[in-house]
């Protein structure tokens, strides 16, 4: 097969043949690390290489991971050279018969069972790998086995996260925010900014250099460890649920959202007796239309009440014309912090796979002051999925109750808090 010309940012180019067997590409958002990885996963393949890339869930997979290494093999005009299975995700060389298979951590039989058609597995990339347990990466790293013409590699990608996250206990001793790069014969560690991304446009670099929360700023723009003391959340723990059958007192919750902010829907289960809110499933997406949401719905809720933002009264009726039992959350005043006081004084179990809530709860925090004094005021962003869990909930909270939109446009209340819906 001809090999066909990429263009590598300057800052990965010396790293496109390393086989250093740990390595670790991390840093701020838009360096080009994801990209970079997804372009040496192309040409590793065409080279005989059979790539596992893993996330901490599978449905974050498809929109992520995959349509990255789509996009590369378009550019690269080697689409008629592979075969790509959208289904299974398997992307497979035409030429040499190897692979790149796309795999959820949240299935482990899956997992342990995965091989490729030629040869075995060389390399394991784990995207967003601080999403990731580290009993989870040593169970990956058993994957790396047998005979091989090629060196075996392990790669882990992310965005600094906190400073008390395993991987930086594990991996980081020694390397401070100021270094990019630390090399050893067992593991590499690149750091890259956005400054090293030099086919970003000039707005994103704008909006990059003026974020103005520190923590933001610290971990998004100039991609360091952070250290975020004044969290909202710390009632909350992460458990397989998988296997619990149990769950009957069911709510279902959704913040519209459309571009940069994406819809999101949690299903809950709340156990008044002893206030605690059991988070079972999750779904979000960004762009996705009414009838898009409709048909990601019905599957799960069925006929089931789902409260919705109520800031978007024509979304909650096209969602009833659609099959959706939908209504609309009554908010009111203050209606944010109220449902925040009263989720804090929940027990908060949320299952492993709803990766997009977890990811809030670590990091939905205070605003403060230009004097770094802490406000009464949540920080307005990366909340979706926190909101829908509060519209969710909002009629076991007294006083409150979600609402119907009629046809009219007028509003009813529903009243009788912890009132059951199915």
């Amino acid at each position: 097969m001809q090999k066909r010309y990429v263009e590598i940012n300057p800052a990965f180019a010396p790293f496109r043949g390393d086989i250093t067997r740990n390595q670790i590409f991390f840093g701020g958002s838009s360096s080009g690390k994801s990209v970079f990885l997804a372009q040496r996963a192309v040409l590793d393949v065409v080279d005989g290489r059979n790539y596992l890339i893993v996330r901490n869930t599978a449905n974050t997979l498809r929109s992520s991971t995959f349509n990255e290494i789509k996009k590369v093999i378009g550019s690269l005009f080697l689409s008629a050279a592979f075969d790509i299975n959208k289904s299974e995700m398997t992307i497979t060389c035409k030429s040499n018969r190897s692979q790149i298979l796309f795999k959820g951590l949240d299935d482990a039989e899956k997992i342990k069972s995965v091989t490729p058609e030629t040869g075995v597995v060389t390399d394991i990339w784990v995207e967003e790998a601080t999403e990731c347990r580290e009993d989870d990466i040593k169970q990956l790293e058993k994957r790396l086995r047998g005979r091989s013409k090629h060196a075996k590699r392990l790669v882990l990608s992310f965005n600094p996260i906190l400073k008390t996250h395993w991987i930086f206990k594990k991996y980081f001793s020694g390397f401070y925010d100021e270094d990019t790069l630390k090399q050893s014969p067992d593991l590499l560690i690149l750091k890259t900014t956005y400054k090293d991304n030099v086919f970003l446009e000039a707005d994103d670099v704008a909006a990059l250099e003026n974020e103005k929360d520190e923590y933001w700023y610290n971990v998004y723009t100039l991609g360091n460890w952070g250290v975020l003391g004044d969290v909202i959340f710390t009632n909350w723990t992460v458990e397989d649920l998988s296997g619990v059958t149990h769950f009957d007192n069911i709510r279902n919750g959704l913040d519209f959202g459309f571009g940069p902010d994406p819809a999101a829907y949690t299903r809950i289960h709340y156990d008044a007796m002893r206030k605690r809110v059991y988070i079972l499933d999750e779904r979000n997406g960004h762009e996705l239309t009414n009838p898009d949401l409709a048909n990601l719905l019905k599957p799960i809720i069925k006929r089931e009440r789902i409260v919705c933002d109520s800031a978007e009264p024509k979304s909650v009726k096209e969602l009833q014309l659609l099959g959706i039992n939908a209504v609309g959350a009554e908010k009111g005043p203050d209606s944010i912090h109220h449902g925040i006081q009263w989720l804090k004084q929940q027990e908060i179990i949320i299952d492993r796979r709803c990766q997009e809530t977890i990811n809030e709860f670590q990091t939905y925090q205070w605003k403060k002051n230009r004097s770094g004094e802490v406000l009464p005021i949540p920080v307005d962003r990366n909340n979706h999925m926190i909101d829908s869990i509060r519209y969710a909930l909002e009629d076991c909270m007294e006083g409150r109750g979600p609402i119907e939109f009629q046809a009219t446009g007028r509003r009813r209340a529903y009243a009788g808090a912890g009132r059951r819906y199915s």
